[in-house]
């Protein structure tokens, strides 16, 4: 079976950029996907169209068709007493309600009176080299399509 939109795809994957290795699914278990829902960025969903089982690629995802450019917008800082009685450092990460709704926001420094965050996603700008097995390639079924996700063994939810 050829993947399509709507084709649920069981791979594996090992994504780096730069040579330096992001995360990988080899030795642990496989993705499941519902094709055409955004589970995937779009660059490798892209790429995955037309594969079959079987069917081992790789491919070079660009920032616009994985998670945009960095935008120097989205990083901001704001008042320290905004983190009223908590302890903030680097690294955390907060929901942040702006004009343009929520969005997931990450503290890259902390001094006395100011929290810089930004609210890029950490691989922004990043080309992205991705390494693929198509391992399975099925119909999904009709319950899956409803709900917009793959459903586990014999149909349930994970």
């Amino acid at each position: 079976m050829t993947i399509t939109t709507d084709s649920v795809v069981t791979l594996h994957y090992t994504v780096s950029t730069d040579g330096t290795e992001l995360d990988s699914s080899v030795g642990k278990n496989p993705l499941v996907v519902l094709m055409g829902r955004r589970f995937l960025i779009e660059g490798l969903e892209d790429e995955l169209v037309g594969k079959t089982a079987g069917d081992k690629f790789s491919t070079t995802v660009e920032p616009e068709k994985a998670y945009g450019q960095r935008m120097d917008e989205l990083v901001q800082s704001v008042p320290k007493n905004m983190f009223e009685g908590m302890e903030v450092e680097p690294g955390m990460s907060f929901r942040a309600s702006s004009e343009g709704g929520e969005q997931s926001v990450i503290v890259i420094e902390v001094n006395d009176d100011h929290v810089v965050v930004d609210g890029n996603h950490p691989l922004a700008g990043i080309t992205l080299q991705f390494d693929v097995e198509v391992v399975e390639v099925r119909e999904a079924t009709p319950e899956e399509l409803d709900h917009g996700h793959v459903h586990g063994e014999g149909g349930h939810h994970h």
